[in-house]
């Protein structure tokens, strides 16, 4: 098998998070021959740095990188993800890299772009009309400069043709793996997930800001770590007794305290948080809506759509077909809320 070649582009003040984390899951995916079984590993990709000139570039937080090819060096490529800061330094080096990219996109699977590498691809006009995912602190900026983007400031990735874009950080790794699931399938993505030791590999479609760090954030120092302890067993006993317990307090402190804290009873945050990871794992066509009602604590499929629909005021089975379909109405700049894909543009279900 010969690895597919992942040009990672880099400039000066990128971000590291949006270089390294996709470098790692590229350079460790591995796939074994299935008749061989004592054969050794095939490397899935082979992964180069590329820089607009042969300069070292310095991130963000200070490291280092040295290409291993500036653009002109740079080989046919499978992928080239855009590595950038939200400025370029000198007009020369800025018209280097639209040009080549503009030169390269016709011969070259996918182009992704993460976190403020949007900057770069959108510049070159190859985004115009096409649905982006921007971080959400640049998204307005984004929107303003590039009135043909179709922003979107909620998911954490998406598609859109063979244009790809990522809010970068720690999303890019999990945008990496639903890439190497797409070449090589779910099994040697989780795999990989799991060597990364990935707690949940996330999907697409879920937000940028989620609704456990929203919650970490409201909680007092005594529910500090509920939220997120409550978030690893959604399949397990949550009741208000097994709660208070975890919290050391009594059931009626407890449900007292934690209602000032969220505005909500223990149950009703409960019930939310289980429909909010039942939404994304619904658009996973595999996942079947009897598997997801058990893997998320309901006692039945019955049970379970009777409380989703009680949240979102739809049924499971009907909110699938929903966010499935295609959109075909027109949209704004910016996107105010999560929304479904829509026309050619996907958001990438990575389960």
């Amino acid at each position: 098998m010969n690895p597919k070649t992942v040009g990672l582009i880099v400039t000066e003040e990128m971000a590291a998070a949006d270089l390294m984390g996709p470098a790692e899951v590229f350079s460790r995916a591995t796939i074994g021959r299935s008749d061989q079984p004592q054969a050794r590993e095939s490397r899935c990709y082979q992964v180069m740095t590329i820089g607009i000139s042969a300069e070292p570039c310095v991130t963000e937080c200070g490291i280092v990188v040295r290409p291993d090819v500036d653009l002109e060096e740079a080989p046919p490529l499978d992928t080239v993800f855009i590595c950038s800061s939200s400025r370029f330094h000198g007009e020369k080096l800025n018209r280097r890299l639209l040009k080549w990219l503009k030169q390269r996109a016709p011969n070259t699977r996918r182009i992704a772009a993460l976190g403020r590498g949007i900057y770069a691809l959108a510049a070159t006009g190859l985004l115009d009309e096409r649905q982006a995912v921007i971080h959400w602190r640049f998204a307005k900026d984004v929107a303003s400069r590039f009135p043909k983007l179709r922003v979107n400031p909620n998911n954490l990735f998406v598609k859109d043709g063979p244009f790809y874009t990522c809010a970068g950080g720690t999303s890019a790794i999990d945008f990496a793996l639903g890439l190497v699931e797409d070449d090589y399938g779910c099994h040697v993505a989780l795999a990989l997930a799991r060597e990364l030791v990935v707690h949940v590999k996330r999907s697409g479609e879920h937000e940028q800001y989620s609704e456990a760090l929203k919650f970490q954030i409201q909680s007092s120092d005594r529910f500090a770590d509920l939220p997120a302890w409550i978030l690893s067993h959604l399949s397990g006993d949550l009741s208000i007794d097994v709660l208070a317990q975890r919290a050391a307090m009594s059931r009626r402190n407890f449900t007292r305290l934690f209602h000032d804290a969220f505005g909500k009873t223990p149950a009703q945050f409960v019930a939310e948080a289980r429909i909010a990871e039942a939404q994304p794992r619904l658009l996973v066509p595999r996942n079947s809506i009897e598997s997801i009602a058990h893997s998320l604590g309901f006692r039945s499929a019955d049970v379970f759509s009777v409380a989703f629909e009680r949240c979102t005021g739809i049924r499971p089975r009907i909110y699938r077909a929903l966010r499935r379909a295609p959109k075909v109405n027109g949209s704004a700049n910016v996107e105010p809320h999560k929304s479904a894909a829509r026309g050619r543009s996907t958001v990438l279900r990575a389960a």
